[in-house]
């Protein structure tokens, strides 16, 4: 399994990609509204990480995933 900096650098490419902003932008604290992330672009990321990592996120925990580290701590502890 990867760790936890790989799955970060990961789902740092597809938000990157998807909002189109500067990866310097991206920290494990920067939440993805302040990425500049509306509803539906949170919508599509989500369903891009699920496609990515082979899981299912459910609306009521994609609702709880704000910044970028619980993103990934989500991804390992779904995966373990």
């Amino acid at each position: 399994m990867a760790d936890k900096q790989e799955t970060l650098k990961k789902i740092s490419a597809l938000v990157v990609e998807k909002l189109n902003i500067d990866p310097e932008a991206i920290r494990p604290d920067v939440t993805l509204q302040d990425l500049g992330a509306d509803s539906l672009d949170m919508v599509e990321i989500i369903m891009k990480v699920e496609e990515e990592f082979g899981i299912e996120i459910n609306d009521e925990d994609a609702e709880k995933l704000h910044t970028m580290q619980e993103v990934v701590d989500y991804i390992h502890a779904k995966r373990e």
